[in-house]
């Protein structure tokens, strides 16, 4: 009799551990359709709202997605040199607009990307930068091959961060990066999220959730980890921006992220910044310090 009871037990504990790694693999796979709200990213239109010449322009990715973007021209026709904004994970090409005017007005062409989301096919799904980094490739081929570009940096956002971040890495047509928000490891933070929102452990879950999203997302979780790139991006430039009072990424992700990277490097702790939320902590420092950055390490690059 007690034999079957610890067996029933040892089922129902079983089954319950499956059952909950499936399901929270399932919260990390799908993306939410959340809308852009003054709040949270100030300006919710199109460029024009802010009286910026744009194109509207898609392309695809090498794995076929075709991928919107506001393609924001320079004054000077001749300008080679270009910046890509790159959302977070629920967001979409309105979350970098806020910097959009600056970094146009100081001379460079601006292309801001909608990276892979349900709002284009209903059965895309988030792997936190795995499959994204072939959108952010497919804007620098789109820069570099319809363009002209021939000087490229980057301005990424919470995962549109990290994305950024690995692929600079990986691809040297980045020349400089700045980074707001970024996580340092996906399942060190996907692991902060679960204890901070559902009090839940990282183990023994975690482990088993992080076996479920590789699976079904069909991807190498060691391959979303921006930490274990960040150092390979030297001798090109990278400036990591972080509020203390984010709540989404803790500041610590950033502080991880600055410690691994190599010169040349700059860091901004943005004390009581909210998540992405530099701008509207302090809008002029925000503006001035990514254009001071791009006009050192960008221009004539």
């Amino acid at each position: 009799m007690i034999k079957k009871i610890i067996l029933t037990l040892s089922l129902l504990l079983g089954c319950l551990y499956f059952s909950s790694a499936w399901y929270f693999s399932s919260q990390i796979l799908t993306l939410p359709i959340t809308e852009c709200t003054v709040e949270r990213f100030v300006f919710c239109g199109e460029p024009s709202e802010q009286g910026i010449a744009f194109e509207e322009v898609s392309f695809k990715s090498s794995d076929g997605l075709t991928i919107p973007a506001w393609y924001m021209p320079a004054t000077d026709s001749s300008t080679k040199e270009s910046v890509v904004l790159v959302h977070g994970r629920s967001a979409n090409r309105t979350e970098g607009m806020r910097y959009a005017k600056a970094i146009v007005n100081a001379g460079y062409n601006v292309l801001a990307i909608d990276m892979r989301h349900p709002r284009q096919h209903p059965d895309i799904i988030s792997t936190m930068s795995y499959h994204e980094k072939k959108d952010v490739i497919a804007a620098l081929d789109f820069l570099e091959k319809e363009k002209g570009a021939e000087s490229i940096g980057v301005m990424g956002f919470s995962m549109g961060a990290a994305t950024s971040m690995i692929v600079m890495a990986k691809d040297a047509r980045i020349k400089a990066g700045i980074f707001s928000g970024a996580y340092a490891n996906s399942m060190d933070v996907l692991a902060e999220q679960a204890k901070a929102i559902h009090g839940l452990p990282r183990y023994p879950l975690m482990p088993m959730v992080a076996k479920f999203f590789a699976w079904r997302g069909d991807l190498d979780i060691d391959e979303i980890n921006p930490e274990k790139y960040i150092g390979q991006i030297s001798p090109r430039p990278v400036y990591i921006m972080h509020g203390t009072a984010d709540k989404t990424v803790s500041f610590q992700h950033g502080q991880r992220l600055f410690e691994a990277a190599k010169e040349p490097k700059q860091f901004w702790r943005a004390e009581n910044g909210e998540h992405t939320r530099l701008w509207q902590l302090d809008n002029e420092k925000a503006e001035t310090s990514v254009v001071t950055f791009f006009n050192r390490y960008l221009k004539h690059s």
